[in-house]
């Protein structure tokens, strides 16, 4: 079947169509067919696809009821059904996999439903205190991923162990495999349904029921798919059943942000829409209307090392100040330049965000701004497992000792004094949060309550807890941008963690560098005190070993010159002369020499603004330095 714009018959509605820009057009007035769009960072996708939706109603192509939209949370699919009612199309079907699953089951097969399991951690618990030794104390949440990765690939106890290859569970391979063996045959015995049975039961309804598939096909005939790079087999196999062979299919993602690999999903799906459907419209969203140009340029640096397919966001906004990425000589010296630059900020600091690797990673800033009289939101020491457990019994010994109460409390939590490297994420995070209460207690002089009072008081996020910088992992930031943006520790083994051992593993930390870097709009700071992230060198920066002092680079005639006329063009425009240019951008521009303005763009940090404000200045200091 060959797409067209419009079949005939169909009538545009133009209206929908106002103020998207060309390629967000070109995707949402093809109403028929395969569409693949993959949407940059801060490109729009929301508002394409939901244009797209509502043009496919108000032009006749279908009736809203035949519209299927899938998301991959309820926030999303919320966000969604409000959009698509401001457009008139309110009575397209939008929701998550799982809800789509449910609702179809409940209608054709009741029986096949049972009662739907809110969370696996409970069963695990119980399931995992039966572990000998410390795996007993193993987060439930990390065996609760291992058993969703495995059933999202539709792999069954029977066959986990032979389909592990090179992934390493966050307990041994036997014990997980009989942690997942006990786990379905006491849900089974139970009459539980978790949220992965949903989606498999529904798969086997499709497969085994001809009439019933038949049925499904004729009510929605179109589909649209959010996200699309985090989708895993178990999802994408019910999405070919409810197809059935037809190709009236959008989809939309970014394989640059694909990060739950962990869960089983991965961008291979999206990266194969258009070679499955060679005849499907493939879109590019490259404008970003998020950051601005300073931060896409060192974010688009990272675009040669991440493979898939190439995206180069363009900035729409106006220029802002350069990215700070730079060494610092130690821990402290790095966190008190992040709270000087938090005190300096012009923006609430509800606009800001740190953003770590993990949650333990985190801790640190939580003490850091609350001694600094900052107060931040969104991670929380003292509500994690490790921390509830050891001041839980810490309550019992109020009196004793403060370290050797604390020590006592981590090693019946099950704390390891050495860390072996095939933790999990959660357990590594469990196990640095109880070494961290242990190193805090080592330093303390007073009894266990009093230690317990000290440690309320230095995390405390202060204010109303719902106000202030946020803090979040890096997983957690994808989807959200704020105006500020700190990236604290990139260095080795934080980023890419120490768990990631395989090239698939490290390309996916990547990623998770990149959807840091472009989740700030305004300002943005990477910075690190250690042994630097491999990272950091694909980014361009020029590294110097820590705790060394460095004069930078050596100013050129050139480079003087530039740096001469930039503090003359500063003082004319009334801004400090970093807005102009950064020093990084002179030296770069003193070493390329440009005599064009196509060569003068092609400097990171040259964005069109400033090359239409600054390019005839620079070209002609260049030139002057040539002659």
């Amino acid at each position: 079947m060959t797409n067209v714009r419009c079949r005939p018959g169909y009538g545009a509605a133009v209206g929908l169509l106002d103020g998207l820009n060309a390629e967000q057009r070109r995707a949402a007035e093809m109403v028929t067919g395969p569409v693949c769009i993959l949407a940059g960072a801060g490109s729009g996708k929301t508002t394409t696809i939901t244009h797209r939706l509502a043009q496919q109603v108000a032009s006749g192509a279908f009736d809203a009821t035949e519209l299927m939209a899938v998301t991959f949370t309820d926030k999303a699919g919320g966000e969604l059904r409000r959009r698509l009612a401001s457009l008139g199309a309110g009575r397209v079907r939008a929701g998550t996999f799982h809800a789509a699953a449910l609702r179809q089951l409940r209608h054709f097969a009741p029986e096949r439903v049972g009662d739907i399991l809110p969370a696996k951690a409970f069963l695990l618990r119980q399931i995992g205190n039966s572990l000998p030794g410390a795996y007993r104390f193993r987060p439930a949440a990390d065996l609760a991923s291992e058993v969703e990765w495995a059933k999202n690939r539709r792999i069954t106890p029977e066959r986990y162990l032979g389909e592990l290859g090179e992934r390493t569970p966050p307990i041994p391979a036997d014990l997980m495999a009989r942690v997942y063996r006990d786990y379905e045959r006491r849900k089974e015995a139970a009459g539980l349904v978790d949220f992965e049975d949903l989606l498999e039961r529904a798969i086997v309804l499709f497969e085994d029921d001809d009439d019933v598939a038949a049925v499904f096909r004729r009510q929605y005939r179109a589909f649209t798919v959010d996200e699309y790079q985090d989708v895993n087999l178990l999802q994408q196999t019910l999405l070919d059943l409810w197809l059935g062979g037809r190709d009236e299919l959008c989809v939309v993602g970014d394989d640059y942000q694909s990060i739950y690999a962990f869960t089983g999903a991965g961008p291979e799906h999206l990266l194969a829409m258009p070679s499955r459907f060679p005849h499907a419209l493939v879109v590019r969203l490259e404008d970003n209307y998020r950051s601005t140009p300073e931060v896409l340029a060192l974010a688009n640096r990272l675009v040669p090392h991440l493979g898939g397919i190439e995206k180069v966001l363009s900035a729409t906004r106006s220029s802002g100040p350069e990215p700070v990425v730079r060494p610092f000589a130690s821990p402290a010296e790095e966190g008190a330049a992040l709270v000087g630059a938090l005190r300096g900020l012009q923006c609430p600091l509800e606009e800001a965000a740190i953003l770590c690797r993990t949650n333990a990673r985190l801790t640190d800033y939580e003490e850091l701004l609350h001694g600094a009289g900052i107060p931040f939101q969104g991670a929380s020491l003292l509500g994690r497992d490790a921390a509830r457990r050891v001041l839980a019994r810490l309550a019992r010994v109020g009196g004793s000792p403060a370290h050797e109460a604390v020590r006592a409390a981590a090693l019946a939590a099950g704390w390891l004094e050495e860390l072996p490297d095939t933790l999990g994420e959660r357990e590594l995070v469990r196990q640095t949060d109880l070494a961290r209460l242990v190193e805090l207690s080592a330093s303390f002089d007073g009894d266990a309550a009093s230690f317990v009072a000290d440690l309320r008081r230095r995390f405390d996020p202060g204010g109303d807890g719902a106000r202030g910088v946020h803090l979040l992992t890096l997983h957690r930031a994808k989807g959200l941008e704020f105006e500020a943006v700190f990236l604290p520790r990139v260095e080795a083994r934080e980023l890419p963690s120490r768990q990631a051992r395989t090239p698939r593993q490290v390309a996916e930390e990547r990623r998770l560098l990149y959807v840091g870097l472009t989740r700030a709009k305004t300002v943005l700071q990477v910075t690190w005190s250690g042994a630097p992230s491999p990272f950091l060198r694909e980014l361009g920066t020029p590294l110097r070993r820590t705790g060394r002092s460095s004069p930078g680079p050596t100013w050129t005639p050139l480079g003087e010159r530039l740096r001469e006329w930039r503090s003359r063009r500063a003082r004319r425009d009334g801004v400090p002369p970093y807005i102009v240019f950064h020093d990084r951008v002179l030296h770069e521009i003193a070493e390329a020499r440009p005599s064009t303005m196509g060569e003068l763009g092609q400097i990171a940090g040259v964005g069109p603004a400033k090359l239409e404000r600054y390019g005839d200045d620079v070209l002609a200091a260049v030139a002057g330095e040539a002659e």
